[in-house]
């Protein structure tokens, strides 16, 4: 799509020749006035009938001055070469950022109105669901785990499963939209994260469940790469930088909504059915169908948007680009209350673009590292994982934090009995954190109760009968247990470490891993509203960053916002109670989202059209990995010491906010 932008374009189709050359970009092919014009050169002082007769002296050339002159020519020609490539690349460049102006100008007279609102919301539920993907398995894994009877290298792995997925499926999507389209792209994407994100709901085995989840992440992956790209390509540069971080609010929302939903229907875990001991369907299941419903929605609403001009345009589809504008700008006009107003912009101004290229998804891929970006990709790559490995490894460091903060104040709440003897009595009341040592039990009923982290150390338990018992965490140790009958109990074999059983029977054990019983609820509801503050406390800072983008500019938001969560850091070394912990989560989340929103405006407005999903897509790739390689670093320092993950963090962030400066200025450009 390569010309002018020109309302009044008739009177200048003679000015495209087809040629790339001349300070315009383009020249007339006047081939045959050149040659006449060099043959008269060539020819001045000579008639056509001058020979030269057999026989004349002529000199014979010596065989190093052949040699030379040879090579002489082909330096030369590899000097000619350079010089044409030279000048090809000049001309590329320079109508290239003809064409940006050009697009810019068309956009400006489009407005921005209702069409670039309602593909606002549109493109948001599509991000909601990015930030729902985030969170649902670390809302669920408490109850799977016991569902699906999880040992802790399963229950880490599916943690970071979801990571895994959307490194993939970021850079795949990210390099497939810019070869078939955003839409259609983004729409594929969406479409494998619900199919997948429904069918985990369903399955009951941890490979499948593991399975799924992989196959969701791989499918919401595309979500923010083709999000920011796609939105930005309707919005002019007065205002892209503001639009771009409102958008990024509804990611803040995702957080919200999954919180939300989780806290109000795990806990009740009357909310299941069974069918026999081998399909479990529990509340837990319930909460993962119904956050597919963002991404049900993103499809449905997408289906009516069309897909992006400039996508179109870079690839010769000159005609549905222009309809679309004309779309954009009619829908605008409308809502305006000027309907009469007409799309001035003449259909014929895209005329061939004479420096198209159709390379693969690899070849474009590599295409950001060539000379003209290789700086950029390097310096963007740095910022990128140094901003993804602190924030993602604190985010998912500070819950654990209060967790074992949590374990730490329940565990000195901890009774111990010690030698105690009991004898003829009944249990039926729950028991719960308490430590039992060297004590004898005769003819005592355990029935209808649960055991809460109990533990019974050297004791003796002689013609007992344990009946529908429900236990977590519960452990006998060096225990004798003497004509004792456990009846309908989970109290497994496991569970007895170094016992003896003399005479004793186990009849009708509970199958399978139980879930939580509800009066754990209070622990999940806490969980769940950590969750919903520490996404809540975004807000502030997105509001920030949505009013001063434009103002202060990219660097100084993304360079500023880093040094402040730098220095937040420090405070962590303050975090010695739950409340501490959760008001640092809330602060760091607060300042450190104003990083993101620059950085995702930065990344959409140093590529070109071409490149940009593509080079998106490989720097959320990045994203993810780093953010894997930073909760696993992070959460293993927990209740060890809190000096490494601050030193990392505060790192980082450091080195990330110098590089950032390092970087151009997008702010008050077109876009490339």
């Amino acid at each position: 799509w390569r010309g002018p932008y020109r309302k009044n374009n008739e009177d200048d189709d003679d000015d495209y020749g087809g040629v790339p050359g001349g300070d315009s970009g383009y020249h007339r092919n006047d081939s045959r006035a050149n040659d006449d014009e060099g043959h008269s050169d060539s020819t001045e002082g000579h008639d056509e009938d001058d020979e030269i007769y057999e026989g004349e002296y002529q000199g014979i050339p010596r065989a190093d001055s052949v040699k030379a002159d040879s090579m002489d020519g082909v330096v030369a020609a590899q000097a000619q070469q350079f010089r044409d490539l030279s000048a090809y690349e000049g001309e590329r460049r320079k109508d290239q950022e003809e064409l940006a102006q050009q697009y810019e100008s068309i956009l400006q007279e489009c407005g921005h109105g209702k069409f670039q609102w309602t593909l606002y919301f549109v493109l948001g539920l599509a991000l909601m669901a990015d930030g729902v993907e985030i969170f649902v398995v670390g809302f669920v894994l408490p109850s799977a785990e016991k569902d699906m009877c999880l040992s802790e290298p399963n229950k880490g792995m599916l943690g970071l499963i979801v990571y895994l997925g959307m490194m993939v499926g970021a850079f795949v999507w990210g390099g497939l939209a810019d070869r078939i389209g955003r839409r259609q792209t983004l729409l594929i994407s969406l479409s494998i994260n619900s199919v997948f994100a429904f069918f985990s709901s369903f399955v009951q085995g941890y490979s499948s469940f593991l399975f799924c989840r992989l196959a969701s992440g791989v499918g919401i992956g595309g979500s923010i790469p083709i999000v920011f790209s796609y939105y930005s390509e309707f919005l002019a540069q007065e205002k892209r930088g503001e639009h771009l971080s409102w958008l990024c609010m509804f990611w803040m929302i995702g957080g919200i909504y999954a919180s939300a939903m989780a806290w109000a229907i795990i806990p009740h875990y009357g909310w299941s059915f069974q069918m026999g001991s081998a399909y479990q369907f529990h509340s837990w299941r319930v909460f993962v169908l119904v956050c597919a419903f963002p991404s049900v929605a993103a499809i449905s609403a997408l289906s009516t948007m069309p897909e992006s001009p400039r996508f179109y345009l870079e690839n010769g589809k000159h005609d549905e680009a222009w309809m679309i504008l004309k779309q954009v700008h009619d829908t605008n006009m409308r809502a305006k209350g000027c309907p009469e107003r007409v799309f001035s912009v003449s259909q014929n101004i895209f005329v061939e673009n004479l420096f198209a290229s159709d390379p693969t998804v690899w070849n474009n891929f590599l295409t950001i590292f060539n000379p003209e970006y290789r700086r950029t990709t390097y310096m963007m790559m740095a910022v990128w994982f140094s901003m993804s490995f602190s924030y993602y490894g604190l985010t998912v460091w500070f819950p654990d934090m209060i967790k074992y903060l949590q374990k730490q104040e329940y565990a000195s709440r901890t009774k111990v009995f010690v030698k105690e003897k009991v004898e003829h009595m009944t249990f039926n009341f729950t028991l719960e954190n308490q430590v039992h040592r060297q004590g004898q039990y005769f003819n005592d009923k355990f029935m209808n109760l649960k055991m809460r982290s109990m533990v019974f150390e050297d004791s003796l338990f002689e013609e007992c009968y344990f009946e529908d018992i429900t236990s977590s965490n519960t452990f006998f140790k060096n225990c004798t247990f003497i004509a004792t009958l456990f009846y309908n109990t989970d109290l497994f074999k496991y569970r007895l470490i170094n016992s003896r059983l003399i005479n004793s029977t186990f009849l009708h054990n509970k199958e399978g891993c139980l879930l939580s019983d509800v009066s754990d609820e209070n622990n999940a509801y806490m969980v769940y509203f950590v969750s919903f503050l520490g996404t809540l406390a975004v807000l502030p800072g997105n509001i920030v960053s949505a009013l001063l983008m434009d103002k202060i500019g990219r660097l100084r938001m993304l360079a500023g916002s880093s040094v402040i969560s730098c220095i937040s850091c420090f405070f962590l070394s303050f975090g010695n109670s739950e409340s501490a912990m959760i008001a640092l989560l809330c602060l760091f989340g607060g300042i450190s989202i104003a990083s993101w929103n620059a950085l995702d405006v930065l990344t959409v407005e140093l590529y070109p059209s071409d490149k940009r999903t593509t080079a998106f897509g490989f720097l959320n790739a990045l994203c993810k990995l780093a953010a894997v390689l930073g909760i696993s670093i992070f959460t293993s320092f927990v209740g060890i010491t809190k000096a490494v993950p601050i030193l990392f963090a505060s790192g980082a962030l450091a080195v990330g906010s110098f590089l950032a400066l390092k970087l151009p200025e997008t702010r008050g450009q077109v876009l490339q």
